[in-house]
């Protein structure tokens, strides 16, 4: 029986696999098998860096927020506490930005915060 050596579908999916390597170095780029290799492990790597890069951004967001909240006189635990004692629902990527680019808000609203009473438990 002749061996069967690739019609039109097997030249497609080869084809669709060397045009996801493609701008890769040498034979990456240009020979199926290494061109398989290198984008499945490019593949892992994006979708491990998709997840990476929600971390990275919370991680960058706490800190702006910290450093504003330091320079008006709390910590960022103090601050969060206050936020959630005066029913305040903005989450961390609102408040890293007006800490950034409105800092005279981002003060009033600590000062706002700060002034909140803190619940007698029962």
């Amino acid at each position: 029986m002749p061996r069967a050596k690739g019609g039109p579908k097997t030249h497609l999916r080869r084809k669709k696999r060397l045009k996801l390597a493609k701008g890769y170095f040498g034979g990456r780029s240009r020979l199926y098998r290494q061109a398989t290799e290198a984008v499945d492990r490019a593949l892992r790597f994006a979708y491990r860096g998709r997840k990476n890069k929600k971390r990275d951004f919370r991680r960058l967001w706490i800190a702006r927020i910290n450093a504003a909240t330091r320079a008006n006189g709390l910590t960022y635990s103090e601050f969060i506490a206050h936020l959630k004692r005066a029913k305040l629902a903005l989450n961390r990527k609102v408040l890293a930005d007006m800490a950034m680019n409105d800092t005279e808000a981002f003060a009033r609203m600590i000062e706002t915060i700060k002034a909140t009473p803190t619940p007698v438990a029962a």
